[in-house]
């Protein structure tokens, strides 16, 4: 569930329309109105895909939509209802091993989501019904109970919530309450997103919390942003429906050859009609085109296996095992939570080894967010962080004012130490140690720059000791306390980049603070205090610290009821709430006075330098989106190496750029020069450097600019940079940045990370990618080799369709003689050691954008596998040239032809698989020698004793006239193995055995 948490301010009260009203506790309903109960979903989480009742049809239509399932159900319907030369369990058990295996594959991963929601939904917890507390599993909660412990007071609560309706921005809730109270009006609270808590939140430094569902089940914000249902494809899967296509454009041109040179064929005289074989009168009134219409479905279904059916089950398991290598990877376990990497679903597995573009924030990702108060300038004086208070010896008011404003504008809390407790600094989850261990407090906040600054006030002499009571308490230098009413807190968000506080002294002075960026300061204070300053923020965003602005403002009592009223009225409007409250920010947050600025440093990620180098070396392009200062910024690329000592930067910044007519000025020489050498093969790297606001008239241009145009030329840029910097940005910028390959359909980063990628998982990620795309480009020319020879056996058969293989290798080529190899392969091999690809970053570029997938690769292997089926067939041919190769006397039969192309294929195939292996185990031994075991093991079985029964049975039973007929007509054995001549042949015998 998704709760609101009662605390906040009173107000008026205003309808909204396209909201939802929760009822808690039971407020008396007038007799003049009627009820109605509003009914909301249940809170059952389902992250599954397929229940019992719909995963068969799901399941079927998901794996049909693949281009070789759905062609093999049209073989195999073809099959049923078209007299063919093959059976139908030829391509139908084949179809049918697929689409199982396949089928059990994805659900035993959706078992896996059932398991995940079932524990989650059968959690027990203690809700508050009818003014009883009653124990309820998590998915029988309603909107309106309370979670998860009661009160006296909580019990005899009536009130309404009034709420927008479920929507997925996390970071955005607009709501408000009625108390309602006998003999009294209501009291109205306004909610907002510091209200809410999120579903799968943990309680953190507070041991229970009481709240009111909202939100349950799959409306809760998670569950709107939960995008997993949808079946995942590739972008090798998508590449290699290209090259079935073509596979496919080649069995149709095979089928139609065929079919054309048969009518040819029988157009001569005496062919089409012997005198032995006269046609009924049925077959005589056979429609001609119909006729040839079923001759070419034949036709089609005697070549079908030129589309290979097993690769996709066979990338299915690869997926699906490889899988668990990832999960059981010792690189990706994380002692500190003991938890190791998490495999969600296997469909996308070689798309991590296709990364292009890596977008990154800087902080808490480049740097370790773990703040550090350096230094900070008061009216132009620069005080340095040092564990000696002398300096404090000179301060003035101006100072005092200073370190005043750091101790009071922040929303940071304190938390009191127990005796068995651990002093602490607690900033989103991760824990710190205090530096003065005789303080028995630790501070608690959202953000660690606001405990970085209340612990840089505490070094030179001004302590916050907490919020009570919406009083702020603070221990002064001379260790006096001074007391201040918080009034209000005008949060920070990233668009105006500043918070504030007002509040008010015990001497009744009304206060507000403001801290924000130096671009969001500046243009709200007096000129000259600017220039006292700005030296000072742009040495310390050049050294690469963080750095804020501090500014106040005393308000009259007029100017604080203005603000008041108008901060009341726009947090308790459920419509257009975030635009009021900006008004009113605006409008109070002007004619402040500039106090100083303040330094904060965040370190880099241990070994971020040389993640940057190696991704960098292995092709990757990182973009780094950060709402930071341009000059902090920089300097952080510098320092991890993204931006080297060589590289030359394109800046196209407010500070480069006076209007919107310059875009073009700078875009087009910077584009026609990076179009004329490639980022990758140049000598020269470029670096790109963009603002918030010079790409906000990018992506939003005035209506008489061009705006595709700008885009295109933007896109231009980046693409030929080794790292683009954009700096100043807001979150809807951000996302607008990642979603540009929208706008340019050929710019299409592969995979994008939101954190940096250790060297370790791209060499095992590479290797399995490779390894992948061989198991690709194995399946096409194998298969094409092997039914090369059943086209080529046509022209010595009168085209009659007769196949060349018995039905059982037809059947059992794909999904046993040669399955087991390539799927021990794809998973055992290591052709290239992982020492050696981490010393070797740029091997990755080698394999970047499906390289080993393009059309290239692609022909080599079809002209190879177009060779080898010829060698085959011909080779055998050459050695049937001697018609008596028994030792008594007769020649081989067409099945023995068959067999023998048949064994050399599986042999090739099988061998050739062993020699490419790089890395033997047992595995691949036991799978490699045993397959062809197996095969052999089967060809005797099936041909010595089946096949030998059938033979026996036909001799001891019919005439000699066939062995007369073959051996008196000259024929050679490849004459011999025609189904044609046979057919005409048993035609005539049963007709002399009639008269």
């Amino acid at each position: 569930i998704e709760c609101t948490l009662i605390d906040p301010s009173f107000g008026g009260d205003e309808k909204r329309v396209d909201s939802r009203t929760i009822y808690v506790g039971h407020r008396p309903c007038p007799a003049t109105e009627a009820f109605i109960p509003p009914k909301f979903c249940d809170n059952r989480i389902v992250s599954s895909k397929y229940t019992i009742w719909n995963f068969l049809p799901k399941n079927l239509f998901e794996q049909f939509r693949r281009i070789a399932n759905f062609y093999f159900l049209i073989i195999f319907l073809v099959q049923v209802i078209v007299d063919t030369p093959t059976s139908p369990v030829t391509s139908g058990l084949p179809l049918f091993f697929v689409i199982t295996v396949t089928a059990i594959k994805q659900g035993y991963e959706d078992w896996l989501r059932h398991k995940a929601d079932n524990e989650v939904n059968k959690y027990p917890v203690i809700v508050l019904e009818d003014g009883r507390s009653i124990r309820k599993e998590s998915e029988k909660i309603k909107t309106h109970y309370t979670v998860p412990d009661t009160e006296k007071d909580l019990q005899s609560l009536n009130a309404t919530i009034e709420c927008e309706q479920p929507q997925p921005d996390l970071y955005k809730f607009v709501g408000r309450m009625h108390i309602y109270k006998t003999d009294q009006e209501p009291a109205v609270r306004s909610l907002g997103p510091e209200n809410l808590l999120l579903k799968g939140a943990t309680l953190k430094n507070t041991k229970k919390i009481y709240g009111v569902a909202v939100y349950t089940g799959m409306e809760t914000k998670m569950a709107l942003n939960y995008q997993g249902k949808s079946q995942k494809r590739s972008a090798v899967e998508k590449s290699i429906n290209a090259f079935l296509l073509v596979y496919l454009c080649i069995l149709i041109s095979k089928a139609v050859v065929c079919t054309t040179l048969k009518y040819v064929w029988q157009s001569q005289d005496g062919q089409d009609e012997p005198w032995y074989n006269e046609k009924t009168q049925k077959e005589k009134d056979t429609y001609v085109y119909l006729k040839m219409f079923t001759d070419f479905l034949s036709f089609m279904v005697l070549f079908n296996f030129i589309i290979p059916v097993s690769m996709y089950v066979t990338v299915e398991m690869q997926k699906f095992l490889g899988s668990f290598f990832i999960t059981w990877d010792k690189d990706f376990f994380d002692p500190e939570i003991q938890e190791g990497a998490l495999v969600n679903t296997s469909d996308l597995n070689e798309e991590l080894g296709q990364v292009e573009y890596v977008f990154t924030d800087k902080t808490g990702t480049l740097t370790q967010n773990n703040m550090e108060f350096i230094e900070c300038c008061i009216d132009g004086f620069q005080y340095r962080n040092s564990d000696s208070m002398s300096e404090l010896d000179g301060f003035c008011d101006k100072e005092e004012l200073f370190l005043r404003a750091l101790c009071l504008c922040h929303t940071v809390q304190v938390k009191e130490a127990g005796p068995d407790e651990i002093d602490s600094d607690q900033v989103d989850g991760l824990v710190s140690e205090l530096s003065q261990p005789d303080e028995q407090r630790g501070f608690i906040a959202s953000s660690p720059d606001e405990v970085a600054l209340v612990k840089g006030a505490m070094k030179h002499g001004f302590t916050f000791l907490g919020l009570e009571n919406k009083s702020m308490k603070i221990r002064n230098r001379q260790n006096n306390v001074e007391l201040y009413d918080l009034l209000h807190v005008l949060n920070f968000d990233p668009v105006r980049r500043r918070m504030s506080v007002i509040v008010r002294s015990k001497s009744g002075e009304t206060l507000l603070f403001c801290k924000g960026a130096d671009s969001s300061i500046f243009p709200r204070v007096r000129q000259e205090e600017v220039d006292r300053i700005r030296m000072h923020v742009e040495r310390n965003a050049t050294e690469g610290y963080r750095t804020l602005c501090v500014a106040y403002k005393q308000l009259s009592p007029e100017e604080f009821a203005v603000a008041d009223a108008g901060l009341r009225d726009a947090r308790l409007a459920l419509q257009d709430r975030e635009e009021k409250l900006m008004a009113v920010y605006n409008q109070v947050e002007t004619s402040m006075s500039l106090i100083g600025a303040t330094a904060v440093e965040d370190r880099l990620q241990e070994e971020a330098a040389e993640t940057m180098e190696a991704l960098q070396g292995a092709g990757m392009k990182v973009w780094v989106l950060t709402g930071d200062k341009m000059e902090t910024a920089k300097s952080t690329c510098y320092a991890c190496r993204l931006f080297q000592r060589g590289t030359e930067l394109l800046e196209l910044t407010v500070r480069t750029l006076e209007d919107v007519s310059d875009l073009t000025c700078h875009f087009e020489p910077w584009g026609v020069h990076l179009s004329l050498r490639s980022w990758s093969t140049a000598n020269q790297e470029y670096g790109f450097i963009i603002d918030g606001a010079t790409l906000s008239l990018v992506m939003n241009p005035s209506p008489d600019t061009n705006s595709s145009r700008y885009k295109s030329l933007f896109l231009q840029i980046c693409q030929n940079c080794t790292a683009v910097l954009c700096c100043r940005m807001a979150p809807l910028q951000k996302a607008q940045v990642r979603q540009l390959d929208v706008f340019k359909p050929h710019f299409t980063p592969i995979c994008i990370f939101y954190c940096l990628v250790s060297a370790v998982t791209d060499a095992l990620l590479m290797c399995m990618l490779l390894i992948l795309l061989f198991l690709y480009l194995y399946f096409g020319p194998q298969n094409l080799c092997f039914i090369l020879p059943q086209f080529l056996y046509q022209f010595f058969c009168g085209y009659s369709q007769q196949p060349l293989y018995d039905a059982a290798y037809l059947t059992m080529y794909n999904i046993c003689f040669t399955s087991m190899p390539i799927l021990a392969f794809s998973l055992l091999e290591q052709h290239i050691a992982i020492e050696y690809l981490l010393d070797n970053a740029t091997l990755y570029r080698e394999i970047a954008k499906n390289a080993m997938l393009k059309w290239g690769p692609f022909l080599y292997w079809t002209v190879l596998g177009i060779f080898q089926g010829l060698l085959f067939f011909f080779g055998v041919k050459y050695l049937f040239s001697n018609p008596a190769l028994q030792d008594n006397g007769q020649v081989f039969g067409n099945w023995s032809y068959g067999t023998i192309v048949f064994t050399v294929l599986v042999f090739t195939v099988t061998l050739k698989l062993a020699l490419d292996t790089r890395h033997w185990t047992w595995i691949n031994h036991f799978v490699i020698w045993g397959s062809l075991a197996f095969y052999v093991f089967f060809s005797f079985f099936w041909g010595g004793i089946i096949c030998m029964k059938c033979c026996t049975h036909f001799w001891e039973n019919k005439t000699a006239l066939t062995l007369d007929l073959i051996y008196h007509s000259g024929s050679t054995p490849a004459d011999e193995m025609s189904l044609q001549t046979i057919t005409d042949w048993w035609k005539l015998h049963t007709r002399s055995q009639a008269a």
